[in-house]
């Protein structure tokens, strides 16, 4: 116990404890509340065509919008948080994501459609996601890794578990009523759980970064000071690539099986493109907590390495596996182990290198890698088909890029960020 725990009464300590980890428990409702504009999206795409009377490619320009605005705009809604803080911000983003939902129900045209499920959606889940990530590295100094995963898990459990509720009611009463009652659902939860979010105080958080294994920056850092340093320019490389390599795989994985005439065959009594569908899933959930907690005894770079070397030996081993249905699904879900971890390392990175007061909006901009990736990923892996005629060219530059970020963490931000924390000062680490 440091000595500024020593002077905290155990029941103080108990409170303190139990706060925090109410504090994720409505972070992670806020996220599970938010997920389905984005992963339920191909659900409504059939309905909305019917409604606006427009070409698929048109349609799916609201997808474009939905993301580009979830997280080209990150830095601006991480500082609206910062600003005014998280509770009013949180709940106006839940708000605006269900609003964007009821407003889609009445959508009869292209640009309405964009106005409300592209912009409003996009600007609420992005808000939500900004800041529910913000307060959880500045709630949990001590395990970081951990607490971040577990809330961005939140996103793609959320999916999960209101994909088959929304897919029932589609087809029974339309899209116009789904709409409108999931998203009245969505922002009264996600509104009320903001309700109960607030930014640490000092007697929170107090003693608790000592007792994280590694050392963390003592000082905090504003996000112009931050852009001018190479840990952060790095970092944003590393994330751009490795998110780029991963939705080359969620962009492409439908057409990949059936041009590998996987799609149809049968696994467990299920068609293979919904079972690897579901795996992969499961595997993206599981292991945003489970790779931070990992990154919190074993150090950011380590685990990096490990995680990122997984998914590039996965996707070289699911190339191999082309031939084979059940084992091709099965290692597309360990691409998606060695993947998803990317939204709770490199946040938890970030925190560690330049402090926790700016932390919001410090990862809006590192978040921006995540929009630079969806542009690149589905596009370049559609284009490099086209010109080639073959997916193997598009694996190949997956394994690329997923090995060279593995060896870039070892070789390149690991002494990068000891440097600059021997440099600018650190707290102590409990080792």
């Amino acid at each position: 116990m440091t000595a500024a725990e020593q002077s905290i009464p155990i029941n103080g300590l108990r409170k303190r404890s139990a706060t925090r980890w109410i504090q994720l428990g409505l972070g992670l409702i806020a996220m599970m509340s938010i997920s389905s504009p984005q992963y339920v999206w191909t659900l409504f795409v059939p309905a909305f065509q019917d409604a606006t009377r427009a070409s698929l490619p048109a349609v799916q320009v609201t997808f474009s919008i939905l993301i580009v605005l979830q997280t080209w705009l990150a830095p601006v809604q991480g500082w609206l948080i910062d600003r005014f803080g998280p509770k009013f911000l949180i709940g106006s983003g839940a708000v605006l994501s269900g609003l964007g939902y009821v407003l889609a129900a009445q959508a009869g045209g292209l640009w309405s459609l964009y106005l409300s499920y592209g912009a409003f959606c996009g600007f609420g889940t992005g808000l939500v996601y900004i800041g529910i990530i913000g307060l959880m590295v500045r709630w949990f100094p001590d395990r970081r890794g951990f607490a971040v995963g577990l809330a961005a898990a939140g996103y793609g459990v959320g999916a999960i578990a209101t994909t088959f509720p929304i897919a029932a009611m589609l087809r029974a009463s339309g899209h116009r009523p789904t709409l409108i009652l999931f998203g009245i659902i969505f922002a009264c939860i996600g509104a009320g759980a903001a309700l109960g979010l607030r930014a640490p105080r000092g007697e929170d958080v107090s003693g608790l970064a000592a007792r994280a294994r590694f050392s963390v920056s003592a000082r905090d850092y504003a996000p112009a000071e931050m852009l001018k340093t190479p840990v952060f320019w790095l970092m944003f490389v590393m994330m751009t690539m490795m998110s780029t390599g991963g939705l080359m795989v969620v962009s492409q994985f439908g057409p990949v099986m059936k041009d590998f005439g996987l799609a149809d065959s049968a696994i467990a009594g299920m068609a293979a493109l919904p079972f690897a569908l579901s795996l992969q899933r499961i595997a993206n959930g599981i292991t945003r907590p489970f790779f931070g907690w990992v990154s919190d005894r074993i150090g950011r770079e380590n685990t990096m390495f490990l995680a990122f070397g997984m998914e590039a030996i996965a996707v070289w081993l699911m190339l191999l596996a082309r031939t084979h249905p059940a084992l091709f699904a099965v290692m597309s879900g360990i691409v998606f182990f060695g993947w998803g971890e990317i939204f709770s390392l490199f946040p938890s990175t970030l925190t560690d290198s330049f402090g926790t007061r700016h932390a919001t909006t410090n990862f809006g901009f590192l978040y921006i890698a995540q929009g630079i990736g969806s542009v690149l990923g589905g596009p370049a892996a559609a284009w490099l088909f086209e010109q080639t005629g073959s997916w193997y060219p598009v694996f190949w530059l997956i394994i690329v890029l997923d090995a060279s970020t593995a060896v870039l963490a070892l070789i390149a931000l690991k002494p990068l960020r000891s440097a600059w924390l021997g440099q600018t000062g650190i707290i102590s680490s409990a080792r």
